[in-house]
């Protein structure tokens, strides 16, 4: 990888080699700024290359700095708190994203002034993709990107918010490997995978914002196909097994309100959650099926935590006409989708 220009009509790498190039000279970027025409001069593009862009300077082309601090912009950025540890706020963004603080960035703008995401990361992706098709002929794909922190594991990595023409996943299931053995969920994310690769050419204070990678130009869409763009790498609420954080997702569970129900998933098998009220009750707690509907055995110091483990496999208590106080149980029923 170098930070130097893209050397002009340069052959693609050789087969298993890929190049990423992150040309220096791009000035201050302003708003109304044309993204396409600062990169151009810096580099000359081949057909199959991926342009990849920084998510902050797509937005502060199209105008998303904003004054103030990252925590009074961060609530217009918020459709929920995913988690939170002191002063640092997981939260899943209007795109569908989890990041910390909504991704709103105070770094690398002037003082006083945040940077929020892009409004349609994908929409940008695919003008700037259109930009360059029209003043150079060369069919590229383009790739958006934002830094984010991953579960499990320290430290941060640049991944895809927008794309255009992309193949953002390859799909290998159905295949086999060299050993004949079946394929079953394999499906890289290189939309993510370009984008961190060509961070390590960009670098955070080099003032670099584009990149160019050379050698897979398997994934780059026909002219005029876009793909589904990096909205497609999303998970929907409810897909993700980590949908609150621990602390969270007790007190979500606690409460009880229908409208925190999408982020714990679809219904349980009924297996599934009697398994958990014996972990929680113990091994010989009364649980019994009856005709679809689990009859619990509860007093008032359990019928709560009953509930709470209901409403966080999806399901939701039915209680007797008396009460569960004085029928000593509680029926449980999958909540319909």
């Amino acid at each position: 990888m170098t930070t130097d220009p893209v050397a002009p009509a340069t052959a693609a790498p050789p087969e298993g080699a890929i190049n990423v190039l992150a040309p220096s000279g791009v000035p201050e970027v302003r708003a109304g700024d044309d993204l396409a025409a600062l990169l151009l001069p810096l580099v000359e593009l081949e057909d199959g290359d991926v342009v990849v862009v920084t998510s902050k300077v797509v937005s502060k082309a199209e105008g998303r700095v904003r004054p103030g601090t990252r925590e009074e912009a961060l609530p217009g950025e918020t459709v929920r708190v995913v988690a939170r540890r002191g002063p640092t706020a997981i939260v899943r963004t209007r795109h569908g994203l989890t990041m910390a603080a909504a991704g709103i960035d105070a770094s690398n703008v002037e003082s006083g002034t945040v940077v929020l995401l892009p409004e349609d990361p994908d929409a940008s992706a695919r003008a700037l993709r259109s930009d360059i098709r029209r003043r150079t002929g060369r069919n590229v794909a383009v790739v958006v990107t934002d830094t984010a922190g991953r579960a499990w594991r320290e430290g941060q990595t640049d991944i895809a918010v927008g794309a255009a023409g992309l193949l953002v996943l390859e799909e290998f299931a159905g295949r086999v490997d060299a050993h004949g053995n079946p394929l079953a969920v394999t499906a890289p994310a290189v939309a993510d995978e370009i984008a961190g690769m060509s961070e390590l050419a960009q670098g955070k204070l080099g003032g670099r914002p584009f990149a160019v990678v050379r050698g897979r130009a398997d994934l780059v869409l026909p002219p005029g196909e876009d793909g589904p763009g990096a909205v497609a790498l999303v998970r929907a609420e409810g897909a993700d097994m980590f949908g609150y954080g621990a602390r969270e997702a007790v007190v979500r569970a606690l409460a009880g309100d229908p409208d925190d129900r999408a982020p714990f998933g679809t219904a349980a098998p009924a297996a599934e959650l009697v398994a958990a009220l014996h972990t929680v009750l113990g091994p010989g707690a009364s649980v019994t099926d009856d005709a679809g509907e689990l009859v619990v055995g509860t007093d008032p110091t359990t019928f709560t935590v009953v509930a709470a483990v209901a409403f966080a496999h999806g399901w939701r208590a039915v209680t007797a006409p008396d009460g569960p106080e004085t029928s000593g149980r509680v029926g449980l029923r999958p909540v319909s989708p």
